[in-house]
């Protein structure tokens, strides 16, 4: 039987959804397709996967996403859905830990595509709010609510920004006390 599930998570907040995958799992579903905003979920035994969110440098269609999905296959985890350029991965739970990221770095470059990602949203978030409100001034004032939502946008990609850079911040201070 399968069942759906709509939920919104943000692009900082992927441990999270992470988190709510492993819960979901734990209870008999196992994740089987994904989308934006919709999880399709199938019963399987209480806890059988672990499950991992991963943001490629490329879609997963490009050879060098397809290369490291193979790769990660060999390693015995399974690709179960991608949207866009976010992977997610499973593996049965097997007691052992599943980490997609070896050390320091690879978890702060991760962090960093994320970033990437985010950044120019924000900016362009807030040059259309910005040019909106120039035109709005000058021709219809009561549009006045459309550069305030592009501002209000801007300003939760800035915030999820922050926050992501808050984590790399405490993994490039984790690094410098390991070295």
């Amino acid at each position: 039987m399968r069942k759906v599930i709509r939920k919104w998570f943000w692009a900082w907040n992927f441990e999270k959804e992470e988190e709510w995958l492993n819960e979901m799992s734990a209870k008999g579903l196992a994740l089987v397709d994904y989308t934006f905003c919709r999880y399709v979920f199938e019963e399987c035994e209480p806890g059988e996967y672990v499950y991992k969110m991963q943001l490629l440098e490329n879609l997963p269609s490009h050879p060098e996403s397809e290369q490291y999905i193979r790769f990660m296959e060999d390693a015995g985890i399974e690709e179960v859905a991608s949207y866009m350029r976010w992977v997610c991965f499973r593996k049965k739970n097997d007691g052992t830990p599943f980490e997609l990221f070896s050390d320091m770095e690879s978890r702060i470059k991760h962090l960093r595509m994320i970033n990437a990602l985010l950044l120019p949203l924000c900016v362009m978030n807030m040059g259309i709010g910005l040019t909106n409100l120039v035109n709005l001034m000058q021709n219809a004032p009561s549009m006045g609510w459309l550069p305030m939502l592009n501002f209000a946008v801007a300003a939760l990609l800035g915030v999820g920004i922050y926050k992501i850079q808050k984590k790399i911040n405490v993994l490039k201070k984790e690094q410098t006390i390991r070295e």
